[in-house]
């Protein structure tokens, strides 16, 4: 006597929530972006240290990323975008070390006018 054998199907597995985003849900006002930066992050009597990153998330103050970079609460940082729409100074709130990347959230030190994320 045979039994039936249920076959089973073959379940996508769920997308892996990056670092950024989970740290996206400490600010209320975050909205996925995709803006690629330039991210030099200013060192005191050494040379900065600069990558090239993705800002995931916006908010009308703050941006927010993944990193390579050595950052640090209050680490005063440059970004900037390539067609020059965005060159702007920040300082690190907040931080949530992943492995070898680190998820960052970055407060403009002034406003934004052209900044895409509008209160």
């Amino acid at each position: 006597m045979r039994h039936p054998v249920s076959k089973s199907g073959a379940a996508a597995a769920p997308a892996r929530e990056s670092s950024t985003a989970k740290l996206a849900k400490f600010f209320a006002n975050a909205t996925p972006v995709r803006i690629p930066v330039r991210l030099t992050r200013a060192a005191n009597g050494s040379s900065a240290l600069t990558e090239s990153t993705i800002i995931e998330f916006g908010t009308p103050t703050e941006a927010l990323f993944a990193s390579t970079l050595p950052l640090e609460f209050a680490d005063k940082l440059r970004l900037q975008n390539s067609d020059g729409t965005l060159d702007t100074e920040a300082r690190v709130v907040a931080v949530q070390y992943n492995g070898g990347r680190t998820a960052v959230a970055a407060r403009f030190t002034q406003e934004i006018a052209n900044w895409i994320v509008k209160p």
